[in-house]
Formats: structure tokens, C-alpha cells, sequence
């Protein structure tokens, strides 16, 4: 009765404190950490590498949408998805994410918005319609974009969506998405 009773409580709360950031603008402390140490991410030896080669296959829109299809309604994890969690990048995307407990997941995109490597099966692989690709990519322009808190399927926790643009020099060629847990960002 006592657990039953505890659990209850633990999900009301849990529901109350999403509620209170659900649609809220990032928190200062997550702002302050996108404009710092997150956009260095962005320029990242082992991160241009992975975006060049997956850009340098030259896939259409079409393609990528056909594995978008699949992807959605794939239960689980394939091993089309374990090799982007797997890879060189995916590798070193675990670490830095395994570096602070406010790091809840962790993409990266090519110049299309297609997955590139990830620490986590994501909602899609074609993340291109999105606001974190879009307004990071910028017209191949690239800009830091931070969400307002929101409800990760995902992930199942209330993160901002840090897109931070991948530069190969002065040019942008994908982007990297950190989602920051926002229940523990100090």
C-alpha cells in the first residue's frame, strides 16, 4: 500500500513539475551553456569527419524520406540504427554525453537534416522539417537555436533542444542537437 501509495505520488509529481516547464523558454543556465561550451561541439574534428562522409554520398530527399518510413515504424532499435549509435562519431557522441548528467541525448545531422550518428534511437532520422535543423542550419547559413522546454517522446524527460551548426571552416555542413535535461542542469 505504501509503494503503491509513494509511486502515485512520485508520477504526480513528476506531471506537475513537466507541467510547470512544458512550453516555458529555456532556463538561463541552459542558454548560458549553449553560448559557451555547447557551440564548440559544432567544430569538432571527429564530428565534421562523420557529416563530410555522409554528406559526400549525395542521397536524395527521396531516399531519405523512404528511410524516414522505415524508420518510424521500425519497433526497437535495427542495425541500421545501431550502426549510427555504433560508428566512430556515435562512439564519441557517448562519451561526451556520458560527461554530464543534464545530457539526455545527442545527434548529429548531415546538410539535409538526415541522422548522421547518435547516442539514442531518435523519434525519426529525417529531423530536416524541424526547427532544430532548420533554424540551426539556417539556410546553410548556421546559428546557434535553443527550444523551449518540451516533452521528449524519446528520451521521456523535458529538454531543450541545443542545435549548434557544424562547421567545415567558414561553411556550414549539418547540425549537432544536444538535448539538455532541464530537471538536471545546475
Amino acid at each position: 500500500m505504501k509503494k503503491t501509495m509513494v509511486s502515485c505520488l512520485i508520477i504526480i509529481l513528476f506531471f506537475t513539475v513537466g507541467t510547470v516547464f512544458a512550453g516555458k523558454k529555456a532556463p538561463q543556465k541552459v542558454v548560458d551553456l549553449a553560448n559557451s561550451s555547447l557551440t564548440k561541439f559544432g567544430e569538432n574534428p571527429v564530428i565534421i569527419s562523420a557529416v563530410k562522409t555522409e554528406n559526400a554520398k549525395g542521397k536524395t530527399l527521396a531516399q531519405i524520406k523512404k528511410r524516414d518510413k522505415q524508420w518510424v515504424s521500425t519497433p526497437g532499435v535495427s542495425d541500421n540504427m545501431k550502426a549510427l549509435i555504433g560508428s566512430a562519431c556515435g562512439m564519441y557522441l557517448q562519451k561526451v554525453q556520458d560527461s554530464a548528467p543534464y545530457f539526455a541525448e545527442i545527434f548529429i545531422m548531415d546538410n539535409q537534416g538526415a541522422n548522421v550518428a547518435m547516442t539514442d534511437k531518435t523519434s525519426d532520422y529525417w529531423q530536416g522539417d524541424e526547427p532544430k535543423f532548420t533554424k540551426a542550419y539556417n539556410n546553410g547559413s548556421g546559428t546557434i537555436y535553443i527550444s523551449d522546454v518540451n516533452f521528449d517522446d524519446s528520451t521521456q524527460t523535458y529538454l531543450v533542444h541545443v542545435s549548434v551548426p557544424v562547421m567545415d571552416g567558414e561553411k556550414t555542413i549539418g547540425v549537432i542537437t544536444l538535448g539538455v535535461d532541464v530537471n538536471k542542469i545546475e
